[in-house]
């Protein structure tokens, strides 16, 4: 592997929070229930270079993972219908990094980095995933969501009656939840929740590994992700009643949902989301006491959003898609923190991320990737790197350029067309009226697709509803 540059070190920390809103950081503005707390993520903006118009490449949880950890493409999900003993049938694509393509932890590893995964998502550690792939140590936080981490001791209903609000009440639910809070048995101090856990064992790594010349550290941090457990003080800054708790995504609609109920939920995410503000800035101080800061590039992104009534829907979906899910924040901070908050519209993707730390650390990849260095793109002021964005998801694929919003399934039924230039883009669908854009669109994903899709999507695509509403393509109803 060849190394293009020598002498000082080049560190690389990549910091990716699960369903991590844009709007939610306040450099980014605010969600329609209000201003959300992120003192630290905002700090961080304005030393970084911010990306406005970032999205995905596939989604949700694995297929987004894959396309960060390669730089490859995952769309259209050839060979990407997984049933895999020990998880659940997540969605086209969910499954291992293909054997053949190279992780960017494995090209910096050949090239002499020291390299660290810390991470809480569960769902890379399942029984045939394989995100650990080139990383001198990795090391797993359990109990996420339903991670069987533990076995007992087994919940009251008492319990679990505070946490499942009657309306929601249905097995499934009462299962997850139990799992839930069977992994939490014992937490009392703050600390012991998650992010802190990720954040406190990501620092660890830095102190064991300084004798390094040279690190990339991912560390992954599930929350804020559902459930939206998270200590009182935290919610309380966003909703101070006395009602009910709310903390499940159910994917499914809540138009009918009782005002309170659902603003508790906004609340609960919102707390979870000032918590993982506050342990940032742990580990940003934890850098600057260690004199990090002059030597590391630091990015942080997400994999999607999370819509909470958007189009009164409670979740995260491919089709109909929506920006509260595709529209990410990306902001990378290089070192000395000299991106001076400097916004960016170019269209990027998750694909621009590994070239991105390639080109920083000087080392070539192996094989070429789908996407470009986004410090290239600052330095040269490219703001039209990408034409367009093409996010994958099941079945259906979004089409997003300067003008026009697609969201089609991939037999060319059940299309959503949104003019972006209006000033509410999302009031009108125009797919009938303006049928030339959508055909026209459709052809960039086509060509974006390689061409043409596997046979087994088409199939998903016949057998699933074209109407807003559609639940099926998300991963896990609840």
């Amino acid at each position: 592997m060849t190394k293009r540059n020598s002498g000082a070190s080049r560190n690389v920390i990549l910091l990716i929070f699960d369903t991590l809103r844009k709007d939610c950081i306040s450099a980014y503005g605010s969600p329609p229930w209000g201003n959300v707390k992120t003192p630290n993520f905002d700090s961080l903006a304005s030393e970084s270079i911010i990306f406005d118009r970032a999205f995905p490449e596939s989604l949700p949880t694995l297929p987004a993972r894959r396309a960060i950890y390669t730089g490859q493409r995952t769309y259209p999900f050839h060979n990407g219908d997984f049933s895999l003993k020990g998880d659940f049938r997540g969605a086209p694509g969910w499954g291992p990094i293909p054997e053949e393509q190279h992780t960017i932890a494995e090209v910096l590893q050949e090239s002499g980095y020291r390299t660290g995964l810390i991470a809480d998502v569960y769902h890379m550690f399942k029984p045939s995933k394989n995100f650990w792939r080139g990383f001198d140590q990795w090391t797993f936080l359990r109990g996420q969501e339903g991670d069987p981490q533990r076995s007992g001791p087994e919940i009251s209903d008492e319990e679990l009656a505070k946490w499942v609000p009657s309306l929601l009440i249905n097995d499934l639910r009462l299962s997850f939840v139990r799992q839930c809070l069977k992994n939490m048995y014992g937490r009392i101090r703050e600390e012991d929740y998650f992010v802190p856990q990720v954040m406190l064992e990501a620092v660890r790594w830095l102190d064991h590994n300084n004798d390094a010349d040279n690190f990339f550290l991912c560390i992954e941090s599930f929350d804020p992700h559902e459930p939206w457990f998270v200590p009182d003080h935290y919610r309380q800054l966003y909703d101070g009643s006395e009602g009910p708790e709310q903390v499940m995504s159910t994917y499914d609609d809540v138009s009918d949902w009782p005002p309170q109920l659902l603003s508790r939920t906004k609340a609960n995410y919102s707390g979870l989301v000032t918590m993982c503000d506050r342990w940032f800035r742990y580990l940003f101080e934890s850098l600057r006491t260690r004199g990090l800061l002059d030597n590391t590039l630091l990015i942080l992104t997400t994999d999607h959003g999370h819509s909470f009534g958007e189009e009164g829907y409670l979740g995260k979906r491919g089709y109909p898609s929506e920006p509260s899910v595709y529209d990410i924040p990306l902001m990378v901070r290089p070192p000395g923190g000299n991106g001076s908050g400097q916004k960016l519209d170019a269209i990027v993707q998750h694909t621009d991320i590994p070239p991105t730390i390639l080109d920083f650390a000087g080392v070539d990849p192996k094989t070429p990737m789908e996407g470009r260095s986004l410090l290239d793109i600052q330095q040269s002021g490219d703001n039209h790197h990408r034409e367009h964005a093409t996010i994958a998801w099941g079945s259906a694929f979004t089409v997003v350029n300067d003008h026009w919003w697609l969201n089609t399934k991939v037999d060319g039924t059940g299309a959503f067309l949104y003019d972006l230039n209006l000033k509410s883009p999302r009031e009108k669908n125009l797919a009938n009226e303006r049928p030339e854009i959508v055909e026209k669109l459709f052809a960039k994903a086509v060509k974006d697709a390689g061409g043409e899709f596997p046979e087994y999507l088409i199939e998903l695509a016949r057998t699933q509803t074209d109407a807003p509403g559609c639940s099926a393509l998300a991963p896990r109803p609840l």
